[in-house]
């Protein structure tokens, strides 16, 4: 018996444009009617094309399938598989990575509320960091081009990095503030991160802890906003000894205004 192209179409669940497209990457070769122009299917066509879709499951391309039904030796063909079979297995461990990743991200915001406006005293988490903006200002040279493609591909791995200078944190110019990248050791060791100038690894460093928000989103960050964490110190005299650095947990509408959530430490002796 012989299938028209949307009879195949809706055996196989897939669109008559994927069947063309198998066709014309020579997959399949489907019979023209001597009278019209219509493809005809017959049963072992659409049997070639579920085993077809058997290996598109698996995630190879049309481009690699039409490959592979003229790969001319089971050796040949193991080998392919073993191709994909470590490609799976990368995805994998970047997929628990990833979920590695969402789960800590949860648990950072869990602890907005409790530190919110409050301070404790913690050890910060060793990390790598990358500087790309003073103020409002990005260093667009071309040297850093691909240091910020480097660090981009690493979402969500990274975060959004601030630190500002722990002897003049006031008034809050807009040169008092850097921005860029940071990747905890455990990330950037997973990653294999190529650490090198001018990023710098900051250690592990005892440090005052704290979440802040700030609400209104444009212009409206500035170091005031940590006089709270500066009284605690002041009060407990405790002397703040390096920069100030934080990064961004959340960026939310709250109340119809935009608000950030900021984690930061400020290092002490």
């Amino acid at each position: 018996m012989k299938y028209k192209i949307g009879d195949v179409a809706r055996i196989l669940g897939v669109s008559p444009d994927i069947l063309r497209y198998y066709e014309k990457k020579g997959v399949v070769a489907p019979t023209k009617g001597e009278n019209n122009d219509y493809r005809y299917y017959d049963a072992w066509d659409i049997n070639f094309l579920m085993d077809c879709l058997w290996f598109k499951n698996f995630g190879f391309s049309i481009d690699q399938i039409a490959d592979i039904v003229h790969i001319p030796s089971v050796a040949e063909l193991d080998g392919t598989l073993a191709g994909k079979d470590a490609e799976l297995r990368a995805a994998i461990s970047r997929m628990q990575l990833q979920l590695r990743r969402l789960e800590q991200h949860r648990q950072d915001l869990a602890r907005i509320d409790e530190l919110l406006y409050r301070c404790e005293i913690s050890d910060s988490p060793e990390f790598v960091r990358f500087i790309n903006r003073v103020g409002d200002e990005y260093d667009i040279g071309g040297g850093l081009r691909g240091l910020a493609r480097q660090w981009l591909k690493a979402l969500p791995f990274n975060n959004r990095y601030f630190e500002m200078n722990a002897d003049a944190p006031l008034p809050g110019s807009e040169d008092s503030y850097r921005w860029g990248f940071s990747l905890t050791r455990e990330y950037a060791d997973a990653l294999r991160f190529e650490v090198k100038p001018p990023m710098a690894t900051i250690p592990s460093r005892k440090s005052i802890h704290t979440i802040f928000k700030n609400c209104g989103g444009r212009g409206g960050f500035a170091p005031s906003l940590l006089q709270y964490a500066l009284d605690y110190a002041d009060e407990r005299d405790i002397r703040i000894f390096g920069p100030i650095c934080g990064v961004l947990l959340a960026s939310v509408l709250e109340n119809d205004v935009l608000t950030g959530y900021f984690e930061a430490w400020l290092p002490i002796e």
